[in-house]
This record gives C-alpha cells, sequence and structure tokens, in this order.
C-alpha cells in the first residue's frame, strides 16, 4: 500500500477500466468544517479501490458493512467497534448491510482527512513543547507568547493552562492539547 499524504495539485480524474464493478471515481476534495483542504492523490485512490474490489467479489458495486471493518484495516486503520457502527449508521440509510463503491470512498476519505488533522495538531504540540517533555508547561507557552511577540499576561497563560489541563497536573499533554483543539474548531 502506498504512504497517505495530502496532495496540493488539483483533483485528478481516477478511472477503473479492469474492474466493472467500482465506477468511475474523481479525487475530489473533501469538505472539512475548518482546516486545511484534503485531497485524494491517485496512489490513494488506487489503494481504496484495490480494497474495495477484495471485498466486492461478485463485482455488484458494494461490499457488506461486515467487511467494512476488514477493509478499513487493509488501508492501515484500526477503527474500533463503535466507530465502525457510527460510519455504517451515517452511511447506510437503508439498512441494507451494504455499502457502494461511492460511500466507502466517502468513509475511508473522512478517516484519512481525520487522521491528517491530528498529525497536524501533534505537530502544532511539539511546537509548543519545546523542551521536548511531553507536556507544554507554563514556562512553555510564555516562551512561544514571547517569540510570537504577544503580550500575554501571567493569568491568561494560566487560563489557558487550566481551560485544557483535564489530570490537573498544571501541564497540558498530547491528549488534553487534541481535545482542546478539536473542541476549538482550529483543526
Amino acid at each position: 500500500m502506498a504512504h497517505f499524504r495530502k496532495s496540493n495539485s488539483s483533483p485528478t480524474p481516477i478511472f477503473v477500466n479492469n474492474n466493472n464493478s467500482i465506477p468511475n471515481a474523481t479525487a475530489a476534495p473533501m469538505k472539512k468544517p475548518s482546516g486545511p483542504k484534503f485531497e485524494l492523490t491517485p496512489e490513494q485512490v488506487a489503494d481504496i479501490q484495490e480494497a474495495f474490489a477484495l471485498f466486492d467479489k461478485e463485482g455488484t458495486g458494494s461490499i457488506s458493512t461486515k467487511e467494512l471493518k476488514i477493509a478499513m484495516r487493509a488501508l492501515g486503520f484500526e477503527p474500533k467497534k463503535e466507530e465502525i457502527k457510527k460510519m455504517i449508521s451515517e452511511i447506510s440509510k437503508d439498512n441494507s448491510g451494504l455499502l457502494t463503491y461511492k460511500d466507502f470512498l466517502h468513509l475511508v476519505t473522512q478517516k484519512m482527512a481525520d487522521k491528517d488533522s491530528k498529525e497536524e495538531i501533534l505537530k502544532a504540540f511539539r511546537l509548543f513543547d519545546e523542551d521536548n517533555t511531553g507536556k507544554i508547561s507554563f514556562a512553555n507557552l510564555r516562551s512561544v507568547a514571547v517569540e510570537l511577540g504577544e503580550n500575554i499576561a501571567d493569568e491568561e497563560i494560566q487560563e489557558m493552562i487550566n481551560e485544557a489541563d483535564k489530570d490537573g497536573d498544571g501541564e497540558i499533554n498530547e491528549e488534553e492539547f487534541l481535545h482542546i483543539m478539536k473542541k476549538t474548531s482550529l483543526y
């Protein structure tokens, strides 16, 4: 399987002519509420088509919702049971137990966009964690504010930490940072 990555190029049409069960697909950008635009590369679309085709053995253009978890794993994801149920409920409105290629492409693209967003948030976390402790301290936030030329009062910095610090240790770990960033819709 190819490594998944963001593409800065415009969407490229991808046509499958070796398997009639998969309709023509276009690597179109997925709309996210905010944050960077996510587009599939031709390699990513090919990987998704390949995973779908593995489970569409009869060439019907659909796969069983039971096979969704296995297909997602083939693409490098480890979805939990609850996550699979949520995905299916969002897509399979007719309760047929089947997903079309279009449905599958939508689910996988959304999953890839979410994964990419998490990686971006963690990059930001590492920028704040200047001393590489795995946590963002008061001193880390103060230092970043000074570097950026921001005049933020110590009380405001402490409020930021208190808002994100769920375990009460006075610092912000990766999990807390992910939670607060997603809550603020910055990513």
